[in-house]
């Protein structure tokens, strides 16, 4: 079928868009790869230095002509989602060995938990890490001796950070190495009612502590359809990922053997064989329309608003927020995965998973089939599963039809017409809102401001009572600039509860909540932020806030809302603690959520 004709304007208007920086980027990627192979600039004594520990793999190293790859690893304990990494480097090497090439681990990029630090203070440093993983992989690859990069991440921003460097490195042929979903253990909705308890003071710590540890009981993702599973997908629609790589649980023999694969594919894309394949051919304005069709066709993330935009600016390629809502309505929602629904990512892959997304999404048009992959030409290599046969992974047609129509289903027949993420503007600034999971009478709320510049005091005014009631709750100074812009997760089952108790409620926030704001509507990455020049600095206590994701609108009825003086509130105590010191020149140079919130990009 031909290209629908919403997705081909919108990435007409990027392809314009782009044209200078994206010129630019491809000047530099191409002189870069004129050099020639790495290792050739080297004098004998770097090269020394580069293969000391290199027991075994000394004489191709030394030979130059077997592909050297280039780990760069986010392995640690802290996160479960990275646990199954502490051993791919080993299985890497042995494969590098087995396809005639040799591979080093090049670096370590820090990778942190939004889990573990939501609503605690490490969460202002999360946003930033983005950047720092960026920073990270690039002292990794400047030691210049790798044809190749194998990324090793999966969680928030660690795959953002991770594509901003493989795109700065984009001479480089690369591929992303996942490790999988956590097995499913109590399901997520029943962990979400259990907090809402909680928060309503109707059960005690045990009871909340035992349910959080049984839904995230082991190594891998967790399960919900949040950032690190939402980045699973982009890696599968942009075409770094091997095909029906992303939710293979850890440790299993089918793991194992894409691990396998991923290292033998990457080995025959170098510059040094026949079929060299950079990342800068890869990552262009189709790819990214492609993950932004993908993302809202399964109704991701909302902080992939943000980081697609970073990832794309280190690739030359220019988006816009408005790209996304317009993407948003030509894309059908095609998935129910928590929080827009009860199953999870294991249930979501058994029922078709990605690769019957991407064969319906092409059929209907609505994304392109011709973008370059680690795979080849064409995205259809992507409808394919793997299998098993003698231990190693082979591809066989991808199913036509979805084995589970209340997770997964056809374009013509999808949950919704759209993709259920909408652009807000209005006196307020401008920011978005995921409206899949949020009921249709819900997506239209007028009600007056209570105004926050901190969770912890929403939680005090719902403790106290003084939110039990029609109302729109304002936290601000949440942006890059004022704090990191933190997630504000904890305050979801908060909402939750007054919406239940039949009360209008929606939130707008310059923060951040990733989508697992659920049923309640959120304004969110409104920018400017508040201490930026925007104007919910100059919202007052009781002001008539109306929040209309139907029409897209975001404003303060008030008429006297632009003659108003900003409120500057004392924020030094942001400064300090935690970390939070080195993280001055950040805050300091941070851009806009609506330009990634960047400040290497």
């Amino acid at each position: 079928m031909s290209l629908d004709t919403r997705i081909e304007a919108v990435t007409a208007r990027i392809i314009a868009r782009s044209q200078g920086p994206r010129k630019t980027y491809l000047d530099r990627m191409r002189a870069a790869a004129a050099d020639g192979p790495r290792r050739a600039h080297l004098t004998c004594g770097n090269q020394a230095h580069a293969y000391a520990a290199m027991e075994g793999d000394k004489d191709p190293l030394v030979a130059a002509r077997a592909p050297n790859l280039g780990i760069v690893t986010a392995y640690n304990d802290m996160l479960s989602a990275h646990k199954p990494f502490e051993n791919f480097p080993e299985r890497i090497k042995a494969a590098a060995r087995a396809n005639g090439a040799t591979a080093q681990v090049a670096g370590g990029v820090p990778a942190m938990c939004d889990g573990v630090t939501q609503g605690q203070v490490g969460m202002e440093l999360s946003l930033f890490s983005r950047d720092v993983i960026a920073l990270a992989a690039g002292v990794a690859l400047s030691h210049n001796t790798f044809d190749a990069a194998i990324y090793l991440g999966v969680c928030d921003k660690i795959v953002p950070g991770l594509v901003i460097s493989a795109a700065t490195f984009g001479y480089l042929p690369s591929i992303f190495l996942p490790a999988g979903p956590m097995t499913s253990g109590l399901p997520n909705d029943e962990k979400a009612k259990v907090r809402q308890k909680f928060a309503a003071g109707e059960v005690g710590r045990e009871e909340l502590m035992k349910a959080e540890m049984a839904s995230y009981h082991g190594p891998g993702t967790c399960t919900f359809y949040g950032t690190a599973n939402s980045n699973q997908m982009l890696m599968e629609f942009m075409g770094l990922h091997l095909p029906g790589a992303s939710f293979v649980n850890p440790h299993t023999p089918l793991r194992d053997a894409l691990t396998d694969a991923g290292v033998a594919q990457v080995a025959k894309i170098t510059a040094l064989g026949d079929h060299y394949r950079p990342v800068c051919d890869i990552l262009d304005e189709k790819a990214f329309v492609n993950g932004l069709v993908g993302l809202m066709a399964t109704g991701g993330s909302t902080n992939l608003v943000i980081h697609l935009v970073a990832m794309a600016r280190a690739a030359g390629v220019i988006l816009e927020p408005q790209d996304f809502a317009d993407i948003s309505a030509a894309t059908p929602l095609m998935a129910r995965v928590y929080p827009n629904g009860l199953a999870d990512v294991n249930h979501f892959h058994a029922a078709g998973g990605l690769g019957f997304m991407i064969g319906e999404l092409l059929d209907a048009g609505l994304l392109h089939p011709d973008t370059q992959t680690v795979m080849g030409q064409g995205l259809a290599h992507y409808t394919q599963e793997p299998k098993l046969s003698d231990g190693e992974v082979v591809y066989q047609a991808g199913p036509k039809t979805t084995l589970n129509e209340k997770i997964l289903r056809p374009a013509k027949d999808a949950f919704q017409s759209t993709g259920g993420l909408v652009a807000l503007k209005g006196n307020l600034g401008e920011g978005v809102m995921k409206v899949s999971a949020v009921a249709p009478e819900r997506q239209v709320i007028e009600a007056p401001a209570a105004i926050f510049h901190d969770q912890a005091s929403v939680k005090a005014a719902f403790q106290s009572g003084d939110l039990n009631r029609d109302v729109v709750v304002v936290v601000r100074f949440q942006g890059p600039k004022a704090n990191g812009m933190p997630e504000l997760h904890n305050l979801t089952p908060i909402l939750a509860v007054l919406q239940d108790r039949g009360h209008k409620v929606a939130l707008v926030t310059d923060g951040r909540m990733s989508g697992a704001s659920g049923k309640v509507p959120a304004a969110i990455h409104v920018s400017p932020e508040a201490l930026d020049g925007g104007f919910l600095a100059r919202l007052q206590e009781g002001d008539m806030i109306r929040v209309d994701a139907v029409k897209g609108v975001l404003e303060a009825l008030v008429p006297d809302l632009a003659d108003r003086a900003a409120v500057t509130p004392d924020l030094g105590a942001n400064s300090h603690g935690i970390g939070r010191e080195l993280f001055e020149i950040f805050r300091a140079h941070a851009g806009p959520a609506s330009s990634g919130a960047g400040v290497v990009v």
